[in-house]
């Protein structure tokens, strides 16, 4: 997308995850300035599908673990941080019902802050969207090593293991869906997301039910040596608040808004929940970093569980991808060809987060790095900030400057703790 300018204005070079469901009809006035008013059309039932496909995710995979590491009163952190990341939500709302102006979630930090603020908003919500791509590669190239072990190969006396040959050809078969320049086709591609989430659940649940493993581990009530890293792979789950901006313009009543973030925030955290709870009481400390690979592959539960994973990061990567492609390519001039330059760039794109999935192979600690140090900034740090600045509220004492401020204490000890020790983690592992 190329950047455009309002006002004298540089607009975001970021675009939303999900193109709003909307039609144009300039007025008079409008039409002479060329500027254009949007008519939002999206009914509330679309908004709650739109929501939940944004908050699903692979996170669902890693809760089981998370609770693993935590122990069973780390649930209250998962509630926690559902209940800070809906009122962040909210907190979104907000600000734009402040200024009609604003559009996406770079907005909000451009009237908060300045042209400072447009660039951490963008930075950090960049940085995230690159790191969760990655992580659907390193969840691809561990799936098919389950399904299909002891595969590699030498070349010129170098071993290359099975995923890392996995993560290749999962690689190569994204590449032309990056390369697609249409957002509205790669939403109805990646809408397959809530169903999977759905499917997967079922599939587990099934293993465990029928299968012949049961429901039967005790598990440890508190594990306070794990308790940062769970509360970090928690917040990944809740990382969707770039796209709560478009959902609300896209929104026929407006008013309805807070209801369709309500219920979305309360489905998923009940499926996260069981998700956590069925596959610890499944696996016990044994659960693995995503929980499919426990799961016996010969049974045909299992298999649909780990067929729906590996469709699931397939249809959503060039999707999470996209605004990174579109803030590249608005740095180049306009006479250069754009379907070249986009397919330069997505196909560096999908080299580079190749390499970094190869570098860092481990699953749950990158998810946890992201969780900690970007979800927790932009999905809970930034949104309080946004409005307090915004609405002025930080100028009086009050209730609501108080739960804002505790949420924003809760945020900055988990971005940095967890940022810490996953650090320390991943280069260990290394």
């Amino acid at each position: 997308m190329e950047a455009e300018q309002k006002n004298g204005v540089p607009l975001p070079l970021t675009v939303p995850l999900m193109q709003a469901e909307t039609h144009h009809e300039p007025s008079a006035v409008e039409a002479s300035s060329g500027v254009q008013k949007t008519i939002s059309t999206t009914s509330f039932f679309k908004t709650c599908f739109n929501g939940l496909n944004a908050l699903s995710g692979v996170g669902i995979l890693s809760v089981p673990y998370a609770l693993s590491l935590g122990g069973w009163l780390s649930l209250i952190l998962l509630f926690a941080i559902a209940i800070a990341t809906f009122y962040s939500g909210l907190l979104i709302q907000r600000c734009m019902d402040m200024d009609s102006d604003i559009r996406t979630y770079t907005d909000i930090g451009n009237r908060a802050f300045g042209n400072k603020g447009r660039i951490l908003v963008s930075v950090f919500m960049n940085v995230e969207l690159f790191l969760v791509a990655t992580e659907f590669l390193i969840l691809e190239g561990d799936t098919l090593d389950n399904l299909f072990p002891n595969t590699g190969f030498e070349v010129a006396g170098v071993r290359i293991e099975g995923k890392q040959i996995f993560v290749i050809i999962v690689a190569i078969v994204i590449l032309p869906s990056v390369c697609l320049d249409s957002l509205s086709l790669l939403s109805y591609i990646s809408a397959s997301g809530v169903f999977a989430s759905v499917i997967i659940l079922g599939s587990v649940l099934w293993t465990g039910a029928f299968d012949g493993i049961g429901f039967h581990q005790k598990g440890t009530l508190i594990n306070w040596n794990g308790i940062t890293i769970a509360a970090s792979l928690y917040a990944f789950c809740y990382c969707a608040h770039p796209v709560f901006p478009t959902m609300y313009t896209s929104m026929r009543n407006k008013t309805q808004f807070s209801n369709a973030l309500l219920l979305c925030f309360t489905l998923c955290t009940i499926s996260y929940a069981s998700m956590a709870v069925f596959g610890y009481l499944m696996f016990g400390s044994n659960v693995q970093s995503q929980i499919t690979l426990n799961l016996p592959a010969e049974k045909l539960s299992s298999r649909v569980a780990i067929c729906t994973t590996l469709v699931n990061p397939i249809a959503k990567y060039a999707l999470m991808v996209s605004p990174i492609v579109n803030a590249i390519k608005s740095w180049f001039p306009c006479q250069y060809n754009k379907r070249m330059v986009r397919l330069l760039i997505s196909a560096s794109l999908v080299i580079s987060t190749v390499i970094v999935a190869l570098a860092v192979p481990i699953f749950a600690t990158l998810m946890s790095l992201v969780g900690a140090f970007l979800s927790a900034t932009v999905s809970i740090i930034l949104p309080c900030l946004c409005y307090l600045k915004i609405s002025g509220s930080y100028r009086k004492i009050g209730c609501e400057m108080v739960i804002i401020w505790c949420i924003i204490l809760m945020g900055v000890a988990l971005a940095i703790s967890g940022t810490y020790i996953s650090l320390v983690q991943i280069i260990g592992d290394l």
